[in-house]
């Protein structure tokens, strides 16, 4: 099998060479841990779970970065106002490591209830001030950045002059980035306008501050991931990705500045999840048209019509490819719960077939693994193994009525793959039925029995439904609006 795997930055497939082989280096960007984790972000990370658990059912060795950014996550290189961090301190009148700690915690939370794996190290841009002030100074030192008054920017149009490329992964040149600049605050400290900061002075109104050899300030936001990435995963890795709205500027800012330091290409594949709409719409909270995971989950919503189970969710989003534009809605979540449940019920349904030797089953397994598996290793194409899945989940209906039979060397191998795509590639977990829910149904069943027993006149019937279920600690209450029970 050859893997696979589509470069944002040749805008082609390639087959996959690890620099190492048999290892992989993989470095996420993760999230800026000042707000709620939201749903498109649920999407990205789960599409890299996803990607994260079939290079390691494939065999590979797998070392995955995902990092937090915690400081210095400006919306522009200039007005303090646009630290998001900065508002939201204000916002919520907490301490800045208040508001880091408190959505770094739900971001955890959220992303346990999906069944995401962690990755092997989660390292943060405050852990990294000293990574990012020595990678600052280097730059600096090999011409490619300056300092104006106490901050620190790349400078873009000397990084094209020495025959490199800004612009290279988004496909844009230097000259419609200068033509399509907006004038920013701090804009007049910059030699070029497209020119980006690595180190920000602090004003008196910002809290996040550290010394530096130019004074006060904080790191910008593209330099945390060049720091990190490279500390844990070496000067060249792998694999790169995160969403598609990170390609500019923030990975083009990576590229350059990978390049800048050390004389080569910091990555050799990038890739990119795409977006999550609801109801053909952009999410946005300006319209409305937004969901908090937590929302999607306990039904606390004006959007779809009930809850929905954390596997459920996540079975939805995989019936998309990462690179495609994923849309939810009521019928999608409706369509992908009957899916589920059919998927688990056929997994239910193996584990009690009767293998059958003596007759040649229709079913060519050899085949349909290499099916499967072609799609793993074709760019992580998620929908075609689930479209594989159910050819699967149809075979063994038929097992169950009957109309086909399976050798026992071919049960076993079937249940071995069925369980690795399902729990351990898709990350899919079976729904464990509601104690709560079972004991509400048993009871409404007694209860129209009771009722059919006092509509025939059957008193004696009626009473020991009653009687019986009282001592057990359940009382029926007879109102105007029909029977209720309560738990004693």
């Amino acid at each position: 099998m050859q893997l696979k795997i589509y470069n944002s930055l040749t805008a082609e497939k390639e087959i996959f060479k690890p620099i190492l082989e048999g290892n992989v280096g993989m470095y996420v960007c993760g999230p800026t841990v000042y707000s709620n984790v939201h749903l498109g972000n649920v999407r990205t990370f789960l599409s890299f779970d996803f990607i994260y658990r079939t290079l390691m059912h494939l065999g590979y060795k797998v070392r995955y970065v995902r990092n937090i950014t915690d400081a210095g996550h400006l919306t522009d290189d200039g007005n303090v106002e646009n630290d998001r961090f900065v508002k939201q301190t204000r916002l919520e009148k907490l301490e800045p490591m208040e508001i880091v700690q408190k959505y770094t915690v739900d971001f955890h939370k959220v992303l346990d209830m999906f069944n995401l794996l962690p990755p092997n190290i989660e390292p943060t841009a405050t852990g990294h001030i000293v990574e990012q002030i020595e990678l600052t100074q280097k730059l600096i030192e090999r011409g490619f950045a300056y300092e104006s008054n106490g901050s620190v920017y790349f400078d873009v149009l000397e990084y094209n002059k020495r025959g490199l490329n800004y612009g290279e992964l988004s496909k844009r040149n230097i000259e419609e980035l200068f033509a399509n600049t907006r004038d920013l605050d701090g804009q007049g400290e910059k030699k070029n306008p497209q020119d980006f900061a690595l180190w920000k002075k602090a004003s008196p109104a910002h809290i996040m501050r550290w010394n530096s050899p130019w004074g006060e300030g904080f790191p910008g936001w593209h330099l945390e991931c060049t720091a990190m990435s490279t500390k844990y995963l070496g000067e060249k890795f792998d694999i790169h990705g995160g969403g598609m709205d990170l390609k500019f500027p923030h990975h083009e800012c990576e590229i350059a500045q990978g390049k800048a330091c050390n004389d080569i290409a910091p990555v050799n594949y990038w890739m990119h999840a795409n977006m999550l709409t609801m109801n053909s719409q952009r999410m946005s909270k300006s319209t409305g048209n937004y969901i908090l995971p937590m929302q999607l989950i306990t039904g606390e919503n004006d959007f779809f019509e009930k809850p929905f189970h954390p596997s459920i969710v996540r079975f939805c989003f995989l019936q998309a490819h990462y690179r495609s534009v994923l849309d939810i809605s009521n019928d999608a979540m409706m369509a992908s719960e009957k899916g589920f449940i059919r998927l688990m019920e056929a997994v239910k349904v193996l584990n009690s077939i009767t293998p059958d030797d003596e007759k040649e089953s229709g079913f060519n397994l050899e085949e349909w693994k290499s099916k499967s598996y072609d799609a793993l290793t074709d760019d992580f194409n998620s929908p075609v193994l689930i479209a594989h899945l159910f050819e699967a989940v149809k075979f063994i209906f038929a097992l169950n009525d009957g109309k086909e039979t399976i050798s026992t060397k071919d049960l076993e191998d079937l249940k071995s793959t069925l369980n690795a795509f399902i729990f351990d590639v898709l990350g899919l977990q079976a729904i464990e039925e509601n104690n709560n829910e079972k004991l509400d149904q048993t009871l409404q069943v007694l209860i129209e029995l009771r009722n059919q027993a006092r509509k025939s006149r059957n008193f004696d019937l009626s009473d020991q439904i009653r009687d019986k279920l009282l001592a057990e600690g359940i009382e029926l209450k007879d109102g105007r609006d029909g029977t209720t029970y309560v738990l004693n």
